[in-house]
């Protein structure tokens, strides 16, 4: 596959759409509003905000990687970690949850996300296995 058939990839495109709302509620829920900037961290809000930021990143990245990859265990690799931080996800949202946040409507909204994320991941990642058969 070439980098530039990657936005065709659906798994990609629902990688590219967690990251953003990864993003979008680790901004949200920050409280140090210069957690993008890679500042020091004050808070565990802010301690999961930017490790929310840093897994839906590689997720992405990973993605990429096994997609673009002619390596077997590679690629392999590649599709454990996307496991890994999928399931790291939903647990900045258990522990955003636990330290308080009222707004838990958008928590859900990034659990659902990677619900569809992952029903997504599962279809491509049975492609790419049967495929290496």
């Amino acid at each position: 596959m070439e980098r530039n058939s990657l936005n065709s990839l659906g798994v990609y495109r629902k990688s590219l759409a967690l990251r953003d709302m990864s993003e979008a509620v680790a901004a949200y829920f920050a409280q140090n509003r210069e957690i993008l900037s890679l500042r020091k961290i004050d808070s565990f809000r802010d301690d999961i905000s930017k490790s929310l930021l840093a897994d839906a990143d590689l997720i992405t990245k990973e993605v990429e990687q096994a997609a673009l990859s002619n390596c077997h265990s590679s690629r392999m690799r590649s599709l454990s970690y996307v496991n890994i931080m999928t399931r790291n996800i939903l647990a900045y949202c258990n522990g955003l949850e636990r330290d308080g946040v009222k707004e838990k409507e958008y928590l859900n909204l990034l659990r659902r996300e990677i619900r569809i994320f992952r029903v997504s991941f599962k279809k491509w990642r049975k492609s790419l296995i049967n495929k290496n058969d």
